[in-house]
């Protein structure tokens, strides 16, 4: 009964899912070639027209991506970035079961506070502040790049710290801080790769841009974050709990 259903199902789609089912598994690994066109017609003995489907197909749905002249590759699986938790790079890394990584690009001193506006609320964060800029990697490739304003008033001296370490710890290990809310903003934004500073990446990919603002305890202003995350490694994540059912509609 169950086969007589499948049976049902288009050609192409039967050998989509297939191929969907082995890039899932494995089989098929990031960045290795699937089967071509031609070996599929061969393999299947479908036509030209529905070979062609199969893989434009794969692409819509963000599987592969196709290179001209190349041929068409398994696309590296995004990592899911929660919105709805206090997560670091580092952890959300090491959850993704990727290792993560860090270049200090700049770290210097203002001497001018920082001011941000985020979803209708203002923030200001009093000088001295700490802006450090970081390329964020996970496995050797490079995923974010962020842009941090850290205030030396609840971190004094921050700036001579490892900054290649996550921050997270640097404010609980070095001054005893808590973060107990951030309040981010996240827009979607196409970037020239090279110029923005994503090296060994060229072109223009999507991104998504995040403003955020950190707080410790006593609702303390503790960092501004600026960063740029990469949208074709990305994929953000939000869960909502509904409170009273009565208020729900379709």
């Amino acid at each position: 009964m169950k086969k007589a259903t499948t049976d049902k199902l288009p050609k192409y789609f039967r050998i989509m899912q297939t191929l969907i089912g082995e890039i899932r598994s494995g089989r098929l690994a990031a960045g290795q070639l699937v089967p071509s066109e031609n070996e599929l017609i061969r393999k299947h003995s479908i036509s030209n027209t529905t070979a062609r489907k199969v893989h434009a197909e794969l692409e819509q749905a963000g599987w592969v991506t196709k290179v001209k002249g190349k041929g068409t590759f398994v696309r590296p699986s995004r990592v899911d970035r929660s919105v709805d938790r206090i997560l670091g790079f580092t952890r959300n890394m090491v959850e993704a079961g990727r290792q993560p990584s860090t270049e200090l690009l700049s770290t210097k001193v203002l001497k001018s506070p920082r001011r941000i506006s985020i979803n209708g609320r203002r923030y200001s964060l009093p000088a001295p502040v700490c802006e450090i800029k970081r390329l964020r990697l996970a496995d050797n490739v490079p995923m974010m790049i962020e842009t941090r304003y850290v205030s030396e008033r609840l971190c004094p001296g921050i700036h001579k710290r490892d900054l290649t370490e996550s921050l997270y710890e640097v404010y609980q290990k070095h001054y005893d801080l808590e973060l107990v809310q951030i309040d981010q903003s996240v827009s979607a934004v196409l970037i020239d790769a090279e110029k923005t500073g994503f090296t060994g990446v060229t072109g223009t990919i999507p991104a998504f841009r995040v403003e955020g603002v950190t707080s410790s305890a006593k609702e303390l202003v503790l960092e501004m974050e600026e960063s740029i995350y990469r949208g074709d490694r990305y994929r953000f994540s939000v869960r909502a709990t509904a409170t009273d059912s009565r208020n729900l509609s379709q």
